[in-house]
């Protein structure tokens, strides 16, 4: 019986002693399942504010350029979506005056864009609106035209320079005569700076008589109705200076009119203006003409360093330059002379790959922005 008694004492003991180890010892713990997180495309940390929001502010659609220009602006956005880095853009793309124009902007800061991209049909008229954006914070950027607003950059190219170049042409081949000229929109901050260029120019060559000058509202067949109207008015023009799609109507009107002698005459950097320009040399061999490339692609580049600003990389403020010291000017891609016409006709009107409306354009790459224009 004691023997018993003392074999349950221990069997008691020990069960005692392994309760106590197993309170000691850790709890056991079920482990939860990993969740199912799909990888983005690419690492777009949070601290940086994105996806961005942009926005694009158009007051004018009535031009191939402008089609063109927010093509590419939607093209270029598309890269930095799949980056994780924007959504999709606030576009406000339609023909108004300047009331609507500040209505887009305001929209699109209701919309609450993180920057916005504004081409402005007006060169002052809007500067109270755009500062008041920048003073809420959002990066604001004046894009294919120069304006004074205060903290806005000014993207684009050299506006007084691009015509000079095709200005300076048209007068060192002219020397001397009667000209008529065919404006844009009067008023508008690109057409003031196109229209002093080609009057200093021209001021430098005192035979150089100028008989008129009319707007053809960057339209092309208003321009072509123009110059059909200098045709019959003055028949002594020697020359003309025009712009953009005007040039293909105007060439068009002499075309029709056939006068003779041809007055020189300058172009625009367009497939429709080459093959014009080709057909002319059918019929004259010496036929000669300047075509001066507007990019549309100006404005996605714009689209690119308004990106990498909101990322945080600093603006070179060494490269701002323009009438107000905030542009970022961006060079002008191609000048089609009668010395590289063949070339250039070869790669964009022969190929086949272009369309009669396509502008010859440029765009600059992310890292050609980032070396160009960033600290």
């Amino acid at each position: 019986m004691k023997k018993l008694t003392k074999t349950i004492s221990i069997l008691v003991l020990l069960g005692i002693m392994v309760g106590m180890l197993a309170a000691c010892a850790p709890k056991a713990v079920d482990k939860p399942e990993t969740p199912s997180v799909e990888e983005p495309a690419v690492e777009a940390p949070e601290e940086t504010g994105a996806p961005f929001t942009i926005g694009v502010s158009n007051p004018f659609i009535s031009s191939e350029y402008r089609t063109q220009m927010i093509d590419n602006l939607i093209t270029i956005n598309e890269e930095y979506k799949a980056l994780g880095l924007t959504k999709d853009l606030v576009i406000e793309n339609f023909d108004t005056d300047v009331a609507g124009q500040i209505e887009q902007i305001e929209n699109l800061i209701n919309a609450g864009v993180d920057a916005m991209l504004v081409n402005p049909g007006d060169a002052v008229a809007l500067n109270q609106i755009l500062e008041e954006a920048v003073n809420m914070g959002i990066l604001v950027f004046s894009i294919d035209q120069e304006i004074e607003a205060k903290g806005v950059i000014n993207v684009g190219h050299n506006q007084y320079e691009w015509a000079r170049i095709s200005a300076a042409w048209l007068a060192e081949n002219l020397k001397e005569g009667n000209v008529v000229q065919i404006e844009g929109f009067i008023g508008h901050p690109a057409n003031d700076l196109r229209m002093a260029a080609v009057a200093d120019v021209f001021s430098d060559y005192p035979g150089i008589k100028v008989l008129a000058s009319e707007s053809g509202f960057w339209d092309e067949a208003t321009g072509q109705q123009v110059m059909s109207d200098f045709l019959a008015a003055y028949p002594n023009i020697d020359g003309y200076w025009t712009q953009d799609g005007m040039a293909i109507g105007a060439l068009e009107a002499i075309i029709a009119a056939n006068p003779d002698p041809l007055p020189l005459g300058v172009g625009e950097a367009r497939v429709k203006f080459l093959q014009l320009w080709a057909e002319m040399l059918k019929k004259d061999p010496d036929y000669k003409t300047i075509a001066v490339a507007n990019a549309p692609g100006v404005n996605a580049t714009a689209l690119r360093i308004a990106v990498e600003m909101l990322l945080g990389k600093e603006l070179d403020k060494s490269i701002l330059s323009g009438q107000f010291g905030s542009t970022v000017v961006i060079d002008v891609p191609i000048v089609v002379t009668p010395e590289n016409f063949d070339e250039v006709y070869k790669e964009y009107v022969a190929s086949g790959k272009y369309p009669d409306s396509y502008l010859l354009d440029g765009i600059m790459t992310r890292d050609e922005v980032l070396k160009a224009f960033f600290k």
